[in-house]
């Protein structure tokens, strides 16, 4: 069961990954520089995901089946934002508390912290989105004073002039996040 959460994780946080580059490239050809900042600072946070999961898959050799839950559509910014939210909402609320638990109750230590970091920086994601999304409701830009952060190793993401000293998720230094 394990397995099976981290390959629908891993699906699911690829097609994140893709959806949130086109859904910037909307963004920026309509006018929205800082929302199109915005998808493709969480783009790569969804990649950070992905990448823990697939790590934890490395023992998996013949091919697969997959699938991933994702919210689809493609519209104009303010949908494309509100597409994205019902996204990181259902990881937040549904997938991965039970994929959680799952590796948990199987004892797949590896496979739980990944899923925990995706969890605890999909909040953050969600958030953003909504705030993001108020903004260009009204026809505005979404203010970004200062850089988007990324971890390199959970996708925490915070937006502030400097990093943080270190991941309050995962503890990596602030001096390795990337920068958007």
């Amino acid at each position: 069961m394990t397995r099976q959460a981290l390959e629908s994780a891993f699906a699911g946080e690829s097609m994140a990954h893709m959806r949130y580059l086109i859904y910037a490239d909307i963004a920026e050809k309509e006018g929205f520089p800082n929302v199109a900042r915005l998808f493709r600072a969480i783009a790569h946070a969804e990649m950070v995901h992905a990448r823990n999961h697939l790590k934890r898959l490395a023992d998996v050799k013949e091919p697969r089946e997959i699938l991933g839950g994702a919210s689809i559509g493609l519209g104009k910014t303010s949908e494309n934002l509100g597409y994205a939210i019902m996204g990181e909402e259902f990881e937040v609320n549904e997938m991965y508390p039970i994929y959680i638990e799952i590796a948990r109750k199987q004892g797949e230590k590896a496979a739980e912290v990944s899923f925990y970091y995706a969890l605890e920086a999909e909040k953050i994601h969600a958030e953003l989105f909504r705030k993001a999304k108020e903004h260009v409701d009204k026809g505005e830009d979404f203010p970004i004073d200062g850089y988007i952060w990324i971890c390199p190793v959970c996708g925490y993401t915070v937006i502030s002039k400097e990093p943080p000293a270190k991941c309050p998720i995962c503890g990596v230094l602030g001096k390795d996040f990337a920068k958007f």
